[in-house]
C-alpha cells in the first residue's frame, strides 16, 4: 500500500484565500509574518498544476539578490514535486509544463523590457518597497494567454517603505477591513466598456499558525524591533503611521486646520504661491497667506489656503497638460487674490530647443520667480517650520506653536507631508522616487519666506499647542464651532 506525502498546502484562512481567488488583481499582505511568500508560492501552485503548460509566470522583487530567499524555499517545494530548475536563467519548469521566472524590477525602463512578452501569473513580492506603482502597471500590459489560461497578478506587502502610500491609497484605503471587491471601470474608444476587479485580502502573524507554532518568540522579536509605530505597523498591519516617513514631526492634529480657516485672513494679508512642475508626473501649485499675528497664527506663521495638484487620481499620474493650459488654470485659481509672487521649480526656466516653461506661463500672465532648490537646507527649514523652532532655538525642550499650517482642502499637502519616504540611501533626503512633488512644493514655499530669529513666538512646555491656542480671544467669538 502506497502512502502519499503532502509537499505544500495552504493554512486555513488568508493564505486558502488566496489559492483560490478568481480575482484579477490581489495585494496580500499587511503585517510581517503573514505568510506572504508562502502565499504566493502555493497560489503558483495551483495555477500551474491547473494550466500546465498553458502557465507562464514571473515573479518580481525590486533587486535580483533579495529572491535568493525566494528561490530557496520554491527549491524544498517545487524540487520534490519534480519541477526542474535551470540556475542560469532563474527559471522553474513545472512537472506540468508551466514556467516561472525570478526577475528584478526598479524603474520604468526595466518593466519595458518585457514589453511584448505574455505571461498568465506576475507576482510583485514586497510591493511597498517599490516607490512608484508605475513600472508594475506596464506589467499589466503581459497578462494574456492564448490557452485561455486565467491570467492575474498578485501581490504582497506590509505598511512602511517608499511605496508605503500608493499601496495604502489603491489596495488599503477602499476597503481597510479587506475583502471587499473593488471594481474599476475602463472606457477604451470603439470598444464597450470593460471591468477590472481587484480586492485586499488581509493577513497578519496570527494567521500564520505554523510560524507560531515553529517559532512562538517572533511576536516578541517584532515587539521590540523598534518604535511603537513600527511595531503597530509589522505586527498589527497599521497602515496609518508610515513606516520611515520623513517628516515625522507633521502631525495633522497640529497643523492642519478647518477649511473655514481661510474667512480669517484678512485681504491685506500677503499671499504668495509656490509651484512644482509635472507632466507626466503630477504638478503641484500651493497658495500661502503670511501671519502677520492678528488673526490667530502667530507672527510670521504661513497657512497654506488653497492648492491644484495635477494628478489624475492614480498613484503619481499627471494629467499631462501643456504649459499655457496648467497657467490658465493658476489664473483662474488665483481669481481675484493678490499674490506677491510664485516660487517655482528650477527646472520651469530651462530652455530646451524653444521657450522656457516659465516663458510659456508669462504668455498667459502668470509670472514666476525661480526658487531656492538646495534640497537639504530646504527640508530642514520645513522640519523648522512644522516645530517652530528656528535656527539657534534659545530655549530647546520647550514646544512652540507651529509655524507651517495647512487648511484641510490642501489634501496633496498633507499626504505628502505625511507620507513622503526617507531616501533609503540618504536619509537626509526624501526619496526622489516617491510622490515627492506637494512637499517639493511645500520646501519651495518655506525657503522663499526668510525668517528673524527675534520673530520666534514665546515657547511654552506643554505636549503641544490645542486649536484654541491658535486664536486670539477676539477672533474665538467669531468662529466658535473651532474651539474645541
Amino acid at each position: 500500500m502506497s502512502s502519499t506525502s503532502v509537499i505544500w498546502q495552504p493554512q486555513a484562512g488568508p493564505q486558502t484565500a488566496l489559492v483560490t481567488c478568481p480575482i484579477f488583481e490581489v495585494f496580500f499582505g499587511g503585517a510581517r509574518g503573514g505568510g506572504k511568500t508562502e502565499g504566493s508560492i502555493g497560489d503558483w501552485l495551483q495555477h500551474s498544476d491547473e494550466w500546465g503548460e498553458g502557465a507562464n509566470g514571473v515573479f518580481f522583487r525590486r533587486e535580483q539578490q533579495q529572491l535568493d530567499e525566494v528561490i530557496a524555499r520554491t527549491e524544498s517545494v517545487f524540487g520534490p514535486l519534480g519541477a526542474k530548475f535551470n540556475r542560469q536563467k532563474s527559471t522553474w519548469t513545472m512537472p506540468k509544463g508551466g514556467r516561472l521566472k525570478f526577475r528584478y524590477l526598479d524603474r520604468d525602463k526595466d518593466a519595458e523590457n518585457y514589453q511584448g512578452h505574455s505571461y498568465t501569473r506576475v507576482y510583485i513580492e514586497e510591493a511597498t518597497n517599490f516607490p512608484s506603482f508605475a513600472p508594475i502597471k506596464k506589467l499589466f500590459g503581459t497578462l494574456r494567454s492564448a490557452k485561455g489560461a486565467h491570467t492575474g497578478i498578485r501581490l504582497t506587502g506590509n505598511p512602511g517603505g517608499p511605496g508605503h502610500a500608493w499601496v495604502k491609497h489603491r489596495y488599503i484605503d477602499p476597503a481597510p477591513q479587506g475583502y471587499q471587491i473593488l471594481k474599476d471601470v475602463i472606457e477604451v474608444e470603439g470598444f464597450s466598456p470593460m471591468t477590472r476587479e481587484r480586492v485586499y485580502i488581509p493577513s497578519r502573524v496570527s494567521d500564520n499558525r505554523m510560524l507560531m507554532e515553529n517559532n512562538p518568540e517572533y511576536i516578541a522579536n517584532l515587539a521590540t524591533a523598534g518604535s511603537a509605530s513600527l511595531v503597530r505597523a509589522w505586527l498589527l498591519g497599521d497602515w496609518s503611521t508610515p513606516v520611515g516617513a520623513y517628516f515625522t514631526q507633521f502631525s495633522r492634529n497640529r497643523h492642519v486646520l478647518p477649511a473655514r480657516f481661510a474667512s480669517l485672513i484678512p485681504r491685506t494679508a500677503l499671499r504668495f504661491g509656490s509651484f512644482d512642475w509635472g507632466y507626466a508626473s503630477p504638478f503641484s501649485f500651493g497658495m500661502w497667506a503670511v501671519s502677520d499675528g492678528s488673526w490667530g497664527l502667530p507672527r510670521g506663521a504661513l497657512l497654506r489656503y488653497k492648492e491644484w495638484y495635477g494628478s489624475t487620481g492614480n498613484p503619481n499620474e499627471g494629467l499631462r497638460l501643456d504649459a499655457p493650459m496648467v497657467a490658465r488654470g493658476i489664473l483662474n485659481r488665483i481669481g481675484s487674490d493678490n499674490l506677491s509672487y510664485i516660487a517655482a521649480d528650477p527646472s520651469v526656466f530651462k530652455r530646451d530647443g524653444g521657450p522656457s516653461i516659465a516663458e510659456s506661463f508669462a504668455v498667459e500672465g502668470v509670472y514666476l520667480r525661480r526658487a531656492d532648490n538646495a534640497r537639504k537646507s530646504g527640508w530642514n527649514k520645513v522640519r523648522e517650520h512644522l516645530n517652530g523652532v528656528l535656527g539657534d532655538d534659545p530655549t530647546p525642550g520647550l514646544i512652540r506653536p507651529p509655524l507651517l499650517y495647512i487648511l484641510d482642502n490642501c489634501p496633496a499637502a498633507i499626504n505628502g507631508l505625511e507620507t513622503v519616504p526617507a531616501d533609503s540611501d540618504d536619509p537626509d533626503d526624501v526619496d526622489t522616487k516617491a510622490e515627492d512633488h506637494a512637499v517639493d512644493d511645500i520646501r519651495y514655499g518655506v525657503t522663499s519666506r526668510p525668517w528673524i530669529i527675534d520673530n520666534l513666538p514665546p515657547a511654552v512646555v506643554s505636549s503641544g499647542p490645542t486649536l484654541e491656542d491658535l486664536f486670539q480671544e477676539s477672533e474665538r467669538e467669531r468662529l466658535p464651532g473651532l474651539i474645541t
